[in-house]
């Protein structure tokens, strides 16, 4: 990625992709079109995401930028509906659910990306899951941190590099793709 260096037209500056990834919300804002905040919390992220509460597994979304990346995070709770039987005396989160939340900040890039909303009858449906691995539980209490990478983009296929972090430690990572699909809206 190529960013425009303060005070310097003709210059720029090549950030890295650890940089990338690392970039905070201010800076990251400068990449975005204007007409995504940074951060976004739950009401915003009901305009890219189709899914609600229990199945609504991104809580905020901090960083994303030039359309290629995002960074958000889903705070897991003891009140989680999966707990009660995942398991009773030692809850763990389900990696499905890990991997499902995943691609749902990956479906918020691709929403970004097309200039889209789920609002506006758009959805972004799962088409594959390749790499999934399960590095260490993710209990109640854990601070569950998204990262998405966009690698390709075919026409209506998204795939994405994804990694989920508890604690800067690699809980989870997987390969996605995902598709768009518009809702066909009936009277």
């Amino acid at each position: 990625m190529i960013q425009q260096s303060k005070g310097a037209s003709s210059e720029a500056k090549i950030i890295s992709e650890q940089d990338e990834w690392q970039m905070t919300a201010e800076d990251a804002q400068l990449l975005l079109d204007k007409s995504v905040s940074l951060p976004m919390g739950y009401e915003q992220l009901k305009r890219y995401l189709p899914h609600r509460y229990p199945f609504m597994l991104v809580d905020r979304v901090t960083a994303c930028g030039s359309n290629s990346w995002i960074t958000g995070y889903k705070n897991v709770t003891i009140n989680e509906p999966f707990f009660q039987g995942h398991f009773p005396q030692e809850p763990i989160m389900p990696g499905v659910l890990i991997i499902e939340a995943l691609a749902q900040i990956s479906g918020i890039l691709a929403f970004i990306n097309e200039g889209v909303t789920a609002e506006e009858g758009h959805l972004f449906l799962f088409a594959g899951v390749d790499k999934a691995r399960f590095r260490a539980p993710v209990v109640p209490g854990d601070q569950l941190v998204l990262k998405s990478k966009l690698l390709l983009q075919k026409r209506d296929l998204y795939k994405f590099d994804c990694k989920a972090y508890v604690d800067d430690k690699l809980a989870a990572s997987a390969q996605l793709m995902i598709m768009r699909q518009d809702r066909i809206v009936t009277a």
